[in-house]
């Protein structure tokens, strides 16, 4: 990157790019007389307005096309609590449960429930998630699989087994957000739902809204657990977070302050914080790579590194040792606790760790350089620089997200709509 130029999007007009996620209307033909015409149904294609700067390349599968009905059915049921087969009140869970808005899809140390210091909730069983939670915000750009691990991914085909003890299902298997719907409803940890049990009740609850809206988004009033995956997967993908102070200024709608700046030249070169090739190298606006890195947090050796839930659980090669998920630092401020195991509960505690609490292990990641003379131990940044690192960090904050009314609970006042 060029140390003059203070935008990331040198050379990119200041004009969106609109992508028609569907050329044609989606049409779905619905059952009728044989000497009758087929009627022909019709869904209302999504437009996705992408932002200045963001990439073009969608993680839209062909057999889930985005549709308005689609994503306003999926909004209703990420906030349905009977997404677990149940209606008792002490049995209500869904995927807003640990997903807030308000933490930027995330599960946020100030939980009204789940606030152990090791900042893993529990599910439905009272088994704490082997992981803390991650944001769903920008998952539409994900292509690197999903989940801390990525487990969830185009090369598992045994999607379910064991690593989250549940039985692989086949016949779900859509290896995409898709799949971490069903995983969710379906897993010990979480809702610990059955898909016959969700769909029954769904399909018999006195609700005479979902008929209607199933019919809308899918050409029939039937409810499958394939609908209700792909209807919540199309919300998600929606969910865009693209307008903190650092989006804006790189658009050049706003401007930083001198700290922000100053800590922006820091997170970007090897000299100063370093946290580029993890976090954006490339100066993509999602800060992430989505890639997955042992970031030196602990000392690995073999028989020793035996997280049983990290990268190599799921590629089995060596290098994947301790290594797990670069989260995005988009709403940073509001997505603790961090790491894996949500070691840390403040941003502080997270920047002093990269400054000096590196850890040697013949698995770090290469580019955890930093490890060695002259810095042994992480960033070694004085006090100054790293207020100047946090400012720009605090910059990443998008508020709007946070209460942006098309991703919120649309039925609060709904005893079985969920929104912590």
């Amino acid at each position: 990157m060029d140390k003059n130029d203070n935008s990331i999007f040198k050379g990119m007009k200041k004009s969106g790019f609109l992508v028609v996620l569907m050329s044609l209307v989606v049409m779905f033909t619905v059952g009728c007389k044989d000497d009758d015409p087929d009627p022909v149904w019709h869904a209302t294609p999504y437009v996705f307005d992408i932002p200045v700067g963001f990439p073009t390349n969608l993680n839209i599968p062909s057999d889930n096309p985005m549709t308005v009905e689609g994503i306003e059915l999926g909004r209703h049921l990420f906030y349905d609590g009977r997404l677990s087969g149940r209606t008792h009140p002490d049995s209500l869970m869904t995927c807003a449960t640990c997903h807030r808005q308000s933490r930027a899809f995330d599960l946020g140390v100030d939980h009204p429930v789940y606030n152990d210091p090791d900042g893993r909730p529990w599910g439905l069983t009272g088994h704490k998630t082997p992981h803390t939670v991650l944001s769903l915000v920008n998952l539409v750009w994900n292509h690197q699989g999903y989940m801390w691990n990525g487990v969830v991914s185009k090369d598992n085909t045994m999607l379910g087994s064991p690593a989250h003890d549940v039985p692989p299902l086949p016949e779900y298997h859509w290896n995409n957000i898709e799949s971490v719907v069903w995983l969710a409803i379906v897993d010990p940890h979480e809702i610990v739902g059955h898909p016959d049990r969700t769909v029954a009740l769904l399909s018999t609850v006195t609700d005479p809204d979902y008929p209607a809206m199933f019919e809308q988004a899918f050409g029939t009033p039937e409810i499958t657990y394939d609908r209700i995956s792909k209807a919540i997967g199309q919300f998600i993908r929606t969910i865009v977070s693209s307008n903190s102070t650092a989006h804006k200024a790189w658009r050049g709608e706003a401007n930083f302050t001198d700290a922000e700046r100053m800590g922006w030249m820091l997170f970007m070169t090897e000299e100063g914080a370093d946290c580029f090739h993890c976090h954006g190298g490339d100066g993509s606006p999602l800060m992430t790579t989505h890639l997955f890195y042992n970031n030196a947090k602990d000392t690995c050796f073999v028989g020793v590194c035996a997280n049983p839930r990290d990268r190599y659980s799921v590629t089995k090669n060596d290098r994947d040792r301790g290594a797990f998920k670069a989260p995005t630092l988009i709403n940073v401020e509001h997505t603790g606790p961090y790491m894996h195991d949500g070691r840390f509960r403040t941003l502080d505690e997270v920047i002093q760790f990269y400054n000096s609490g590196l850890k040697y292990s013949e698995y770090a990641h290469p580019l955890m350089h930093k490890l060695f003379p002259p810095y042994s131990n992480g960033m070694n940044l004085n006090p100054v620089q790293l207020q100047q690192l946090k400012a720009f960090l605090l910059s990443l904050t998008d508020n709007e997200l946070l209460t942006d009314p098309k991703y919120s609970n649309p039925r609060p006042d709904n005893p079985f709509f969920i929104q912590w």
